[in-house]
């Protein structure tokens, strides 16, 4: 029975693309047993995951952590974080591992001189070969995201106005260069004839109340207002999510939702687009196109470093409602 410890510590989006990883291993592989590492931060990620036997934390000790590690004495580590971190787990447990390419250097060149010459492939296919020497191979199913019983959303917990349907909109990121700014948003609901649901995190709130000020019946502020699993649950029972460069993108992609995608200075080059696998869902990326400037980082910035924000002010309210009506 070969066992297996599978390691991404973060974020969101990134550990739900690890998830066909997971799975394929799982099913792929015979008797194997299959080990999860991440941050206890993001236990609600992956805590009802079928495809996992088990669930290791980084939490308060470091060395309480590769003590328990050890005790589990693996066959293999399939590393898909591939950072310092990860590193020294590999070196403390001193087993055979497998690490995906982050294709670091081409980003920066990309991003510095604007000169793209990432590879054409999804960061899922990248994730994929890593276990492709044990003959696993992309079932096409694309990802996964499980949530328990108990983390479903209620009916009464969204206003009756929005049970027949609604729009979810993912107003948040974890940074400030990945989001579409407020007023955009603001005239995006003026403008929908359709109930519109704003998700994102207990930072979000404010923006969310300003933005569910143009029409506080239409537009029902659910920013801090439920966990990550519930607010995946609402993802999942939206009509078409409009969303920023995030991870509910992702669970949004797991869930086979028609996702309209906002893309500020991340680009969809980066290869951590909404993945369907086989799946034939609609799916529209939104960016201002030729931008000297764009892509200025891999991951963001908390403003734009330039001052003027193009990459997401150009992204104009009426494009991105045109789209919405032909999804609906």
């Amino acid at each position: 029975m070969p066992k297996f410890l599978i390691i991404r510590f973060s974020s969101i989006g990134d550990i739900v693309l690890t998830t066909p990883v997971i799975r394929c291993l799982k099913q792929q592989v015979p008797d194997a047993e299959v080990h999860f590492l991440t941050k206890s931060s993001f236990l609600p990620v992956v805590q009802h995951n079928p495809y996992i036997d088990k669930i290791h934390l980084l939490a308060h000790s470091w060395e309480l952590m590769i003590e328990e590690l050890k005790s589990e004495n693996y066959d293999y580590i399939i590393d898909l974080h591939h950072n310092t971190k990860t590193l020294r787990v590999k070196s403390a447990l001193k087993k055979k591992s497998f690490s995906f390419y982050k294709l670091n250097i081409e980003k920066y060149i990309y991003t510095s001189l604007k000169l793209n010459i990432l590879p054409k492939v999804h960061i899922v296919d990248r994730y994929l070969k890593t276990v492709e020497s044990f003959g696993v191979k992309n079932d096409g199913a694309g990802l996964d995201y499980f949530i328990s019983k108990e983390e479903e959303t209620k009916r009464e917990d969204i206003p009756a106005s929005h049970s027949a349907g609604f729009v979810a909109c993912v107003i948040g990121a974890a940074l400030g260069t990945k989001q579409w700014p407020v007023h955009k948003w603001k005239e995006f609901c003026l403008q929908l004839n359709h109930p519109v649901i704003l998700l994102g995190g207990p930072e979000d709130v404010t923006a969310g109340n300003e933005i569910a000020a143009v029409d506080d019946i239409k537009v029902y502020n659910a920013c801090g207002k439920f966990k990550l699993n519930e607010s995946a649950d609402l993802v999942r029972k939206a009509k078409l999510v409009v969303t920023n460069d995030t991870g509910l993108m992702h669970i949004a992609a797991a869930y086979k939702k028609p996702i309209i995608s906002l893309w500020g200075n991340t680009v969809p080059s980066f290869g951590m687009t909404p993945y369907y696998g086989v799946s034939m869902v609609p799916h529209t990326m939104v960016q201002v196109n030729k931008l000297w400037c764009r892509p200025c980082s891999k991951i963001g910035y908390k403003k734009c470093p330039l001052g003027h924000f193009k990459c997401m002010e150009k992204i104009e309210v009426e494009q991105v409602i045109q789209i919405v009506k032909q999804s609906l």
